[in-house]
């Protein structure tokens, strides 16, 4: 019979593993009693050590483990316990103790070598998984992966396994046998199935879970409980380092200007992808093996280990893979069936939460900070984008902007961009493609801040001032509009048509402002409140949020630290022997309240940030300079 194992349990008998056959809709549970929790102290025991062994009359067995730094086996002592509930106490009574933190259920799961939400046969006492990828994957899984099997066995390992896990069907499980009693979210669930299979945690915590740095550690103790690597703790994991500022990505400013075919390549999953191709993890980084000390990470003094594979390095690369060359590809496959491509989509989905934190996480979570690891992961990913850079550069294919993982080609033709993805590959070993393709697109000074229309006629707006939350639909509104007109524009002379048609809408957007047409809605600012308004209240000077905040307080209303308040900008009063210049929308009782010229100021400052670069005339007799929004 094959059941999932759903979940498992402490209980005073016994580990309890429940189990489910979708088959018969039945659940079974099976307990464990003579399983016996432990952790590890160092061999030999000090005298401190030995007495407390002695005075609780403690089980103790000389073992052997793998040290992950050196890759040498250790000896070292294993503390058994006879209850099960007595493992925190207990170690931290001792000086160091190694693997006492890890959740007694996981460390009873990694041990048996089973897997949470994946099927399992039961034969009397025997428990074993199934790991057997469906015949009819085999061919096309064996196929896309034969060079990794044969460089890289290791990461081949990985994704055999998880392969086999994220291809099992989802079964249909009752909420309440799951212990979920808020109504099912579909995607949530098969969310949580693929979770569960790849962090080996149990399904109502992979479903109601969001720390993802909680996902990664038990995938890497995971790992290195199934190869008897002793689970290093987050003191040894960080190896002294005490640096906390990492230096971040690197991005080129903006060739400021117009332009039309604009090509914006992107790194698939680049930091993940720098871990795997430059073998970064934590016994990885800084090794001490002589051969290795040249082997330099860019502009750091850090060194990467040419003569071992690196743990995280294969872990975060498995999940890379099987994401960009099997389930995200998958997802969009229109040939297969509806369920099997909710399945695909929810493990791509999955995947890419994973990869985008693989970073983050080295940083300064407990338990997986290293600062040399992550700011190794960094240093690459400059290195990659510049080299990029300069290389496109040197051919002619016209770089006008990078950031990050991207970078923007002014009207290259398709052989170069070919050229170039074909390039970055052979050379670092990273997957560049296509990721946008605009028929239009413009730059600002500003970095971080652009937009495209591309080929469909679809706008891309990314971190321009005038389309950030906190602004009011009168200013949004506007500059879609404007961003909507450039939408046939193909060349030059529709960019002069599209100059023209902008014009009129701006000074459209004034008249109404001015006649009072504009609804008090459409000038609401939005605006969290952050800190708390009490505090706030004896400041002479108020920023506007907690003017706002103030009023509405007077009112009877409750405003608290992360509450949003609405408000529109008026002509300055006073209040409260201060002047304000805003109001709550709901206290507006006059539109001529209202501060016309502020805004018209942020709907000038909105607009130039994109649209100065048209260099639309406001008037004739304007200085042939200027620009529209020079004049608002």
């Amino acid at each position: 019979m094959v059941h999932y194992l759903i979940d498992t349990k402490v209980t005073d008998q016994g580990i309890k593993l429940i189990f489910f056959n979708d088959k018969t809709d039945v659940y079974e549970e099976i307990v464990d009693n003579a399983y016996q929790p432990y952790f590890f102290v160092q061999y030999p025991l000090s005298p401190k050590n030995r007495q407390i062994i002695e005075e609780l009359n403690l089980k103790t067995v000389i073992t052997k483990k793998n040290e992950l730094f050196s890759g040498q086996p250790i000896k070292i002592i294993k503390i058994q316990l006879r209850s099960l509930l007595d493992l925190k106490s207990i170690s931290k009574k001792f000086e160091k103790s190694w693997e006492a933190e890890i959740p007694l259920i996981l460390s009873y799961v990694y041990d048996q070598n089973l897997t949470f939400g994946a099927k399992h046969t039961i034969k009397g006492d025997q428990i074993k998984p199934i790991y057997t990828i469906p015949k009819k994957s085999w061919p096309s899984f064996e196929k896309k992966y034969l060079e990794i099997k044969e460089i890289d066995p290791l990461k081949y390992e990985l994704l055999e396994r998880w392969f086999t896990l994220c291809t099992q069907p989802i079964p249909h499980i009752p909420p309440e046998i799951l212990n979920l009693n808020e109504k099912l979210d579909l995607e949530r669930y098969y969310l949580a199935f693929i979770l569960s299979r790849i962090a080996n945690i149990p399904i109502p915590m992979a479903y109601s879970n969001r720390h993802v740095s909680t996902w990664i550690k038990s995938i890497l103790h995971n790992y290195l409980r199934r190869h008897r690597i002793l689970i290093p703790t987050s003191k040894e994991l960080r190896r002294g380092e005490t640096k906390k500022h990492i230096q971040g990505a690197l991005t080129f400013s903006p060739k400021s200007g117009v332009y039309f075919n604009t090509i914006v390549l992107d790194f698939e999953s680049l930091y993940p992808s720098l871990i795997d191709a430059y073998n970064l993890s934590y016994e990885t980084i800084n090794c001490l093996h002589q051969e290795c000390q040249d082997n330099r990470v860019p502009k750091l003094e850090h060194n990467v280990c040419t003569l071992q594979r690196g743990i995280y390095s294969i872990l975060i690369g498995a999940l890379k893979d099987l994401r960009i060359h099997w389930f995200k590809p998958l997802s969009n496959n229109k040939t297969i069936n509806y369920e099997a491509k909710w399945q695909a989509k929810a493990t791509s989905k999955l995947l890419k939460v994973i990869l985008v934190s693989s970073y983050g996480v080295t940083i300064r979570i407990r338990g997986l900070s290293r600062p040399s690891l992550a700011e190794s992961i960094t240093a690459y990913g400059r290195y990659c984008l510049q080299t990029t850079y300069n290389i496109a550069k040197e051919r002619g294919l016209h770089p006008i902007y990078g950031d990050t993982d991207s970078l923007f080609l002014d009207n290259p033709s398709s052989d170069q961009v070919q050229w170039l993805i074909k390039t970055v590959k052979d050379r670092f070993q990273l997957d560049l493609a296509v990721d946008e393709q605009y028929s239009v697109c413009m730059l600002p000074k500003a970095m971080k801040a652009y937009f495209g229309i591309r080929r469909d006629g679809t706008s891309d707006i990314k971190g321009v001032t005038a389309i950030k939350s906190n602004s009011p639909p009168f200013i949004q509104n506007i500059f879609k509009d404007c961003v909507n007109v450039m939408i046939d524009v193909k060349n030059w002379k529709d960019f002069e048509k599209a100059k023209r048609r902008i014009q009129k809408i701006v000074y459209k957007a004034l008249t109404d402002l001015q006649t009072g047409a504009i609804s008090k809605k459409d000038l609401t600012y939005t605006v969290g409140i952050h800190e708390d308004p009490k505090e706030k209240m004896s400041e002479i000077a108020l920023h506007q949020p907690y003017q706002c905040a103030l009023q509405l307080i007077d009112t009877g209303k409750t405003v608290k630290r992360g509450d949003v308040v609405n408000f529109v900008k008026v002509k300055p009063f006073t209040y409260r022997n201060r002047t304000f210049t805003v109001k709550p929308t709901e206290q507006l009782r006059n539109i001529k309240e209202i501060n016309m010229n502020d805004y018209k100021r942020n709907l000038r400052t909105a607009l130039n940030q994109t649209f100065k670069l048209m260099n639309l005339k406001f008037i004739k007799e304007v200085n042939k300079n200027g620009t529209l929004f020079d004049y608002i």
